[in-house]
This record gives C-alpha cells, sequence and structure tokens, in this order.
C-alpha cells in the first residue's frame, strides 16, 4: 500500500503537470502571443506554490525523524530557492 504522504506529493505533482499541459493546449489555441504570455503568467504563480506545497507535506512526513538543526537546514534552502524565484 502507498504511504499517504508520497500520494499527495505525487497527486500535486500530476495536478501541477495536468495545469501545466492544459495552459499548453490553451495558448494554441489562442493563437494570440498577449494572451499566452498572459496564461503562461499564470503559471508561474502556481509552479511556486506546488513547490512550496509538495516539500511541506514531504517535510511533515519525515519531521519526526530529523533533528530540529536539519530542519533548518531544509527551510533555509527553500527559502533560498524562493528568493532566487522571486528577485527582480
Amino acid at each position: 500500500m502507498l504511504n499517504k504522504i508520497v500520494m499527495s506529493m505525487a497527486s500535486l505533482r500530476l495536478l501541477s503537470g495536468s495545469l501545466e499541459i492544459a495552459a499548453a493546449l490553451l495558448m494554441l489555441r489562442l493563437n494570440q502571443v498577449d494572451k499566452a504570455l498572459l496564461v503562461n503568467s499564470s503559471l508561474a504563480v502556481v509552479g511556486p506554490l506546488v513547490l512550496l506545497t509538495t516539500t511541506s507535506i514531504g517535510l511533515i512526513g519525515i519531521a519526526e525523524k530529523l533533528s530540529i538543526g536539519k530542519l533548518v537546514w531544509i527551510f533555509a534552502g527553500v527559502c533560498c530557492i524562493f528568493v532566487g524565484i522571486l528577485k527582480k
């Protein structure tokens, strides 16, 4: 039987991938650069949210196995990823 945490993480990634494919098909259907750019910009919001949610679920699943120090390092790494993504 599959672990609930792993199933949740995989489900979120499948949903995210489905949204990416749907957005690509929508861009092709719209066939206009400005509208395709709008759709693409919307995906820029979804990606980091899925990353944060999936990482959070994974950390909840292994929190009891890790020391506080390791959790702090993981949190710092995730923060660095978001600074890199969001910094203009």
